[in-house]
Parts: structure tokens; C-alpha cells; sequence
């Protein structure tokens, strides 16, 4: 069962919007795994709504890559595609090393602790080993960083196609993979930004974005139903 109370509330959405918010929020987290099928009828009586703005909502999950349908067999949650994720990962990659550059010299004092106080609270997760939380923290973390850099529309654009990236990385997170690491390089990025060091910030950004690359066959191995 997913969670449908999620963070969205249906009277700051249109019914179709927050169908489509909820179902998304539950795809990346992987409470709807990869591979599992989903109807519209199953989806309006959970959400208590007709089956029209499921509908609607399907047809942009299916834009987006993240449902796959099948005329007369049905629809699922899309399996991860590997391709995709390094994709994603590479654009994200060298815009976030072009954005914490411009970071080292344009980013305020105020997000600067904005960002300290972000990994006071990662850490706190570790602890409790709460990977969602962790999860939607380190997001929080790389925002600041990409609209405290000048260029808040990166942090668009990286939206735009990082559905699969997500997903693995929500992944990663539930399999307990090097949390530490994260947090060390997360520690790095900061210090460098508050150094005014450029080079290493962008150096530190790469290492911290290039993690995927050697989590991608421990993963599938362990986790091979939900990978193409």
C-alpha cells in the first residue's frame, strides 16, 4: 500500500495535479516499485476521485517515462532504466559543477547556513537511518547550492529529467549505501564554497556526482526486478 497522505494537500492542487503529485512522490520513493501494475480504477478509489484526473494524471507519468502502457495488458510502474540514469546523471553533473563555481562567489551567508544547518540535520538522519528524509534533505542541500549560485533555472531543467536518476538514488539510499560518503562529501562541497574555493568545489561536486557510476552493478545485481 502507498501513501496517499503524502506531503500534498488536494485544496492547493487541482484534483488532477495533486493525482499526479501523489503518484510521483510514491514512484521515486519506490512505494510503488518498478514493475508493479496500476489501474485508474484501483488509483480513484484509493484517492477517492473520479477517473478522469487519474487519467490525466497517468498520461503525464507515462510522458515522463515513469508508467509504461499497455493496450489490453494493462498499465506499470516503468522499470529503471539504466541509459537514463547515467543520462540525467551527466547533465546534472556538469551544470551543478558550472553552479557551485559561481556559488563560491555569489552564494550569501544566509545560505551558506542555510546549508550547514542542512547537514546538521543529514547527520541526524544517518543516525535514525531515515533514507526518505535523507533523501528529500540532500535535494534541499543542491538546491540552495543551484538558486544561491544566480541560476535558479538549472534546478529546473535537472527536474525535467531526472525521474530515473531518482529513483536510483532513493535506492542507493534504502540499501544503505555509503551514507557516510554522502555526508563527508556534502561536508567538502561546504567548505569549499565558504573558502571561496571554486576549483575545489567543482572538483568536490564531480566526486559527489560521479557516486552513481560505481553503485549501478551492486545495485542491479541485488536488485534485478526493478532495472531493465
Amino acid at each position: 500500500m502507498f501513501d496517499i497522505s503524502a506531503k500534498h494537500k488536494v485544496n492547493n492542487y487541482s484534483t488532477r495535479d495533486y493525482v499526479y503529485e501523489v503518484l510521483k512522490d510514491n514512484i521515486i520513493s519506490l512505494k510503488l516499485e518498478p514493475g508493479r501494475s496500476i489501474s485508474e480504477k484501483e488509483i480513484s478509489e484509493m484517492i477517492n476521485v473520479s477517473r478522469t484526473p487519474v487519467r490525466e494524471a497517468f498520461v503525464k507519468l507515462a510522458q515522463e517515462d515513469l508508467l509504461e502502457v499497455y493496450p489490453q495488458r494493462g498499465t506499470y510502474i516503468s522499470l529503471i532504466d539504466l541509459k537514463h540514469v547515467e543520462e540525467a546523471r551527466f547533465i546534472r553533473e556538469h551544470l551543478e559543477r558550472a553552479a557551485v563555481k559561481e556559488a563560491c562567489h555569489k552564494l550569501s551567508n544566509e545560505n551558506l547556513l542555510k546549508l550547514k544547518n542542512n547537514l546538521s540535520l543529514q547527520i541526524l538522519c544517518v543516525e535514525e537511518k531515515n533514507y526518505t528524509r535523507l533523501y528529500e534533505l540532500d535535494e534541499e542541500f543542491h538546491l540552495t547550492i543551484t538558486t544561491g549560485s544566480g541560476r535558479p533555472l538549472i534546478w529546473n531543467v535537472i527536474q525535467l529529467m531526472n525521474a530515473h536518476l531518482n529513483r536510483f538514488r532513493m535506492l542507493s539510499l534504502a540499501a544503505n549505501y555509503n551514507w557516510e560518503l554522502i555526508l563527508s562529501q556534502h561536508q567538502t562541497i561546504i567548505t569549499a564554497i565558504e573558502e571561496r574555493n571554486p576549483e575545489l568545489a567543482e572538483k568536490a561536486m564531480e566526486e559527489h556526482l560521479t557516486k552513481t557510476l560505481f553503485e549501478q552493478d551492486d545495485l542491479k545485481k541485488e536488485y534485478s526486478q526493478y532495472f531493465k
